[in-house]
């Protein structure tokens, strides 16, 4: 990419154009200024690749324990926790928003419901959610990729697990307001109303924990509610289940669809790696990391610096907000020969920090994989000659700090007369 034009201070990361194709701006932080502080936040953005890992391994120096929404909306941020606090139930630090030791009790109660056994045991009903969803288009020799398909896959499998049927509309409205607040910075009538769905879905969640605690499923639910990991433990507090309920509904949704749609226009961009895959399916593994890596559903977290740090050649105050830019090291070309390249055969795709690292790695990441591969076994399987069916408009990616989904990705096929792959 050539980024000789223009300078660091021509760019925002509150631009939409930016967002949507962050990529030219990361080159020019690594190259120019690895530590980049937000003028619109204050926030430090670390972008190389060792200094990414450096920020998320060291917890007792980059901290995990913030609120990451009311960082975004400083004083606003009293609006939506006074309505959650009022008719629901707070958001407490859990999981992703802890550092050990306290991590490590919900660290320890989550490995057990998201175990590599238990993805596996998902598999039929990943592929069965696959073949369904491709059925309701494979005739029609087109749709829109990201809500027919991209969206459908995780947010039916997640819904089932809490007992919302195929209800992923609503579900997908109860992920996009819990995680409004820490994406961008929201007027308050967004915050209001952001606060007003979360509260739907909370009270929602209470029933149904209720409903697994005296009548348990083989569900996540019910897994969460009866779990402990000792005797002397005291089960989860319905809070806490709340302030789960939002990690694992949000981690498992929006993140898996992104890399589902990401996947599909590298490949129609690429047709050279698609007719690779097609032709051998041994790639497939590598085709996943490589999009993992690519295209990072999630391009950064926060952390907080507990004392005053320097990174490179920058003084951090304590105090600070510390952006990992995961999107960035993963693109960084001291770890990634030409990283802007997509390739499904490159060797070392699989160190890509998309699922971070450490004691905060995605507990998802089997289950992502897995979705993620039956996909694009079953839908290389089942359509031939997958093409866009238009231009994509710019911004094609949503306006999101944090996330990298495609706001569309309408394609056309023809469909293969070949029985579906079912296993």
């Amino acid at each position: 990419m050539n980024t000789t034009t223009r300078s660091v201070d021509d760019y925002s990361f509150m631009d939409p154009d930016v967002q949507d194709n962050p990529f030219e701006f990361y080159e020019l932080l690594q190259q120019e200024r690895p530590v980049y502080q937000m003028p619109e936040t204050g926030f430090f953005v670390v972008t190389r690749y060792e200094d990414v890992r450096k920020v998320v391994a060291d917890f007792k120096t980059f901290s995990n324990d913030l609120v990451r929404e009311k960082e975004f909306q400083k004083e606003k941020y009293a609006i939506h926790s006074g309505v959650l606090a009022e008719r629901g139930w707070p958001l407490m630090q859990t999981l992703q928003r802890t550092d050990p030791p306290v991590h490590g009790r919900y660290r320890r109660l989550l490995d057990k419901v998201f175990t590599p056994k238990q993805v596996q045991q998902l598999k039929p009903r990943i592929d069965d959610i696959v073949n369904h969803l491709i059925d309701d288009f494979i005739d029609k020799g087109e749709c829109e990729f990201v809500h027919d398909f991209a969206l459908m896959l995780p947010g039916l499998l997640i819904a089932e697990q809490i007992g919302l049927d195929d209800d992923v509309l609503t579900f997908k409205k109860w992920v996009d307001a819990m995680f409004a607040t820490g994406m961008n910075i929201l007027s308050e009538d967004e915050i209001r109303k952001a606060a007003e769905i979360e509260l739907e879905a909370q009270l929602y969640f209470a029933k149904i924990f209720e409903d697994r605690r005296k009548n348990p499923r083989d569900d996540i639910v019910s897994n969460l509610v009866h779990a402990s990991v000792g005797e002397d433990e005291a089960p989860l507090s319905t809070q806490e289940l709340q302030s789960l309920m939002r990690h694992i509904v949000g981690a498992g949704f929006e993140s898996t669809a992104s890399a589902l749609a990401s996947g599909m226009l590298r490949l129609i961009n690429h047709p050279d790696q698609l007719k690779k895959l097609k032709s051998d399916r041994s790639l497939m593994p590598g085709f996943v990391e490589e999009v993992l890596r690519i295209d990072s559903p999630v391009q950064g977290h926060f952390r907080k610096a507990m004392k005053d740090v320097t990174i490179g050649d920058v003084h951090i105050p304590a105090g600070s907000i510390v952006i990992p830019r995961y999107g960035a090291a993963n693109h960084d070309p001291e770890q990634f020969q030409c990283p802007h390249a997509f390739d499904i055969e490159r060797k070392n795709a699989n160190r890509h920090l998309a699922f971070g690292m450490g004691t905060h790695f995605c507990l998802g990441a089997n289950l992502a994989r897995q979705e993620i591969s039956s996909a694009f076994s079953t839908i290389l399987d089942r359509m031939d000659e997958i093409k866009l069916a238009r231009p994509l408009v710019r911004p094609i990616h949503q306006v999101n700090f944090i996330l990298y989904l495609l706001n569309e990705l309408p394609i056309t096929f023809v469909k293969r007369n070949t029985q579906p792959n079912q296993g």
